[in-house]
């Protein structure tokens, strides 16, 4: 007697009906509920929450009421906010343009697999995976009065006194940028490296048949090549750049500078809603204005992707 349930040898089983398919519908949201659930948590209802304290005025570890949108106009007319607007937009304009070119240079420099190449593009990464907080250190360990940066140029006679990279709002600023162009350099570059890999060689090759110099190849073959790669970096750069804070903490301190000059949007944030003050509510809508800024960034990144596309 043939055993119950065993099928016989070459008959195929029989596909599952569309009924039995229809009630297992919910099998692969079951596989995706951990990751919607981690979304739901970590970022959907914290922006949520943001929006409504925004709308209120709340303290630190106090319950607000309803001020509608009192806190936007509050920023509009706030010194402090325009001040850290200008000082992120600043970074932006200055940062963006030396990470979407610079990173390209140097993809060209260690695209080639040559003995010791690997070397290279090591170095040139680890500042991005070194943690943000040691780098900030680091850096104002060279800038400081009597630092590396200061006394090396007092040996060479380029300066008499100590310039004051840390001490002076300006410089502070502009070498807040330095340390996140220095930090940014190698993750943008992978990106490039990626982008260089898919240019056909032959391109190259028949340039320099027709004698196609270096820089004519870099500008009528690379960068044409590249170029929605380069709209990505500058949307990703853009965005970094105006959610920078540490830099200007860690080499600013707490107060954001002298007279808090150096302070930037998220700088402010912190200081409005985790400060001594604790204004919940007024930080959570400058938070908005930021992503509505960032938003609008983005948005216009991936319009010109698609017009590029």
């Amino acid at each position: 007697m043939a055993a119950v349930g065993v099928a016989a040898p070459g008959r195929r089983r029989a596909a599952p009906s569309g009924a039995a398919r229809y009630r297992r519908w919910w099998v692969p949201y079951l596989f995706l509920l951990p990751g919607l659930l981690a979304v739901l948590v970590f970022s959907l209802w914290p922006f949520v929450n943001t929006v409504i304290l925004s709308l209120t005025n709340a303290r630190v570890l106090q319950g607000g009421s309803f001020v509608g949108l009192n806190n936007y106009g509050r920023a509009l007319h706030d010194p402090a906010f325009w001040l850290a607007f200008r000082n992120s937009m600043l970074y932006a304009v200055v940062c963006v343009p030396v990470l979407v070119v610079l990173p390209l240079l140097l993809a060209l420099l260690v695209k080639d697999r040559i003995p010791g190449i690997g070397f290279f593009r090591s170095a040139y990464y680890t500042p991005v995976i070194a943690s943000s907080v040691v780098v900030g250190l680091m850096w104002q360990w060279l800038l400081a009065s009597d630092g590396i940066v200061n006394t090396v140029l007092r040996r060479l006679q380029l300066v008499g006194s100590p310039v004051p990279f840390l001490t002076d709002s300006t410089l502070l600023l502009l070498s807040c940028m330095v340390v996140t162009v220095w930090k940014g350099l190698g993750y943008y570059m992978v990106f490039y490296l990626a982008a260089l890999g898919n240019v056909p060689a032959q391109l190259y090759e028949a340039a320099a048949i027709d004698g196609a110099g270096a820089v004519r190849r870099f500008r009528h073959i690379t960068v044409p090549s590249v170029r929605p790669m380069m709209l990505l970096v500058g949307t990703l750069s853009t965005i970094s750049a105006l959610r920078v804070f540490t830099e200007v903490y860690i080499l600013g301190g707490r107060g954001g500078g002298p007279g808090g000059e150096a302070k930037t949007l998220p700088f402010l944030i912190r200081d409005l809603g985790v400060g001594y003050r604790g204004l919940t509510g007024y930080a959570s809508a400058i938070g908005i204005i930021l992503f509505l800024v960032t938003l609008v960034f983005a948005l216009a990144g991936r319009r010109l992707g698609r017009e590029e596309a």
